[in-house]
């Protein structure tokens, strides 16, 4: 039965943590049918709905290193998205992601369970892929039913029934700060709650990865998603992307705090700068292996897999940064076309991008990031649990430094990003500031920053002279709530 006008929503179980920002989306739905938005009239039929949770994250330190195995240094912000499910009847998924403020779109995608199986067997990766790349505008559901896909191939999970979803997200999209990974993980769990399907929280972050690798067709680590379930409310969340152990959790200084400041700068990590830049790293690994005499065999035009274990562990990351100096770095070429490296050495081991012949590619910069970057967070971790005076915090802002150039070298810098950076150096210790470095896969986005706890005023006028300086908008990103892990969730249930 569709809802009618009066009726409300009633909590049935509590969240593990109980937020603002949950509060509200249940204010949303209690309007659903009878008040704004207009476009959920009748959406939800009485019954059962269940909501989740998942946050996006800061990227203090590691970025892009995390597929060549660095350890990375992630913080869960306050942003989040939000989804609530409930099961229906039939067998169509119908997905409605509305807009987080009156200047955005409200979205509909409708779909048959049926159109993922194909009779007896699941749709396979690429061609759920073509199917949600037809039309740009529906390239978001591939993040929310993605999830089904996943869940079928991976798990084998049968769905019986269809589902209404509603999703509502405030974390900025495109802005490095993974709207994508919030946005497959609230729905991951959304899912995983409504069929009653059990999977530890640990293994969540690796099916949200392949539905945004394989189902949305994004290149990414694993780190996003890692956050997005596992992180905790102030605390930094320290991961070694091998792939995705946990180290623990690190508590800021009490005199120390992180923002993050938003360029005004689109950034996406599909663009062609990151998959560059990814297939680059691949490609100086495959170069090194070849160096220090490992064997691989072919098995497709463009894939290798490795047959002799190296004691890398075929992580890039684990070759120290004097070893890559003195054994690697005078025989990597500072640039490559795909041709020439597909000719000499076959392919890569990434089995998410593909080298392509007329694309010139960064291999030296590209695989020296992950290598010299890994050391960095470690020596700001062991900083950042040592650190007692200002020395220290000056230290922990010049390995910021350090990897805001490495992504310059890289190529997935930008000039609105680099302009933050310079007014963050500026100002300086004297007002407060230690350091700042561009986040996440680069091209624009977001910088993150290191300050005294105090310094909220000096942000905000950095942020001012941005605008003024380019005509750009900054805008300001603090505070942090927990993963979806952590947050759990809630049913409803209308009275």
């Amino acid at each position: 039965m569709t809802r009618t006008a009066g009726q409300t929503y009633r909590i049935t179980q509590q969240p593990n943590q109980s937020l603002p920002d949950t509060d509200a989306f249940v204010d949303l739905l209690n309007n659903c049918g009878y008040h704004t938005p207009p476009q959920l009239d009748g959406f939800f039929s009485e019954g059962e709905v269940i909501v989740t949770r998942a946050p996006g994250r800061l990227d203090l330190m590691g970025g892009f290193a995390d597929y060549s195995g660095a350890m990375v240094l992630e913080m869960p912000i306050a942003a989040a998205a939000h989804a609530a499910i409930q099961l229906s009847e039939n067998r169509e998924i119908q997905a409605r992601s509305l807009p987080s403020n009156a200047h955005g779109q409200h979205r509909v995608f409708k779909i048959s369970l049926d159109s993922f199986t194909g009779g007896r067997t699941t749709i396979q990766y690429d061609a759920a892929c073509d199917l949600f790349s037809r039309d740009p505008l529906n390239g978001w559901a591939a993040y929310v039913l993605g999830a089904f896909i996943v869940l079928m191939r991976e798990k084998n999970a049968v769905f019986k029934q269809g589902a209404r979803i509603l999703i509502q997200s405030v974390v900025p999209e495109a802005k490095g700060v993974s709207s994508s990974a919030a946005l497959e993980v609230a729905t991951m769990q959304a899912v995983l709650t409504a069929y009653g399907i059990e999977i530890e929280p640990r293994e969540v972050p690796f099916l949200c990865q392949k539905v945004e690798n394989l189902v949305a067709g994004a290149p990414c680590g694993v780190m996003d998603q890692m956050t997005a379930v596992c992180g905790e409310a102030g605390k930094l969340l320290a991961l070694l992307c091998q792939p995705g152990e946990i180290v623990g959790t690190i508590e800021v200084p009490e005199d120390l705090k992180i923002w993050g400041l938003d360029s005004g700068i689109r950034h996406s990590i599909a663009g062609s700068d990151y998959t560059t830049v990814r297939t680059a790293a691949f490609m100086g690994y495959r170069i090194i292996a070849e160096l220090a005499g490992f064997d691989y065999y072919k098995t497709n035009s463009e894939s290798l897999v490795r047959v002799v274990d190296d004691r890398w562990n075929g992580y890039l990351a684990n070759i120290t940064p004097d070893e890559f100096a003195t054994k690697f770095a005078p025989y990597l070429p500072e640039r490559m076309s795909g041709g020439d490296f597909l000719h000499q050495y076959e392919g890569t081991t990434d089995p998410i991008t593909k080298v392509v012949r007329d694309q010139v590619y960064p291999v030296l910069h590209a695989t020296r990031h992950p290598i010299y970057e890994h050391s960095r967070v470690t020596r700001f971790v062991n900083l950042l649990q040592t650190t007692k005076d200002e020395k220290g915090a000056q230290a922990l802002g010049q390995l910021m430094y350090q990897a805001h150039q490495s992504y310059t070298d890289c190529g997935v810098g930008s000039e609105q990003t680099d302009a933050l950076v310079d007014l963050v150096r500026l100002a300086g210790p004297a007002r407060g500031l230690y350091g700042a470095k561009i986040t996440g896969g680069g091209s624009g986005g977001t910088v993150a920053l290191l300050g005294n706890n105090d310094a909220d005023a000096v942000v905000e006028d950095i942020a001012a002279s941005y605008q003024k300086q380019t005509g750009q908008v900054a805008t300001i990103i603090s505070g942090s709530s927990p993963g979806a892990a952590a947050f759990g969730y809630m049913k409803l249930q209308i009275n």
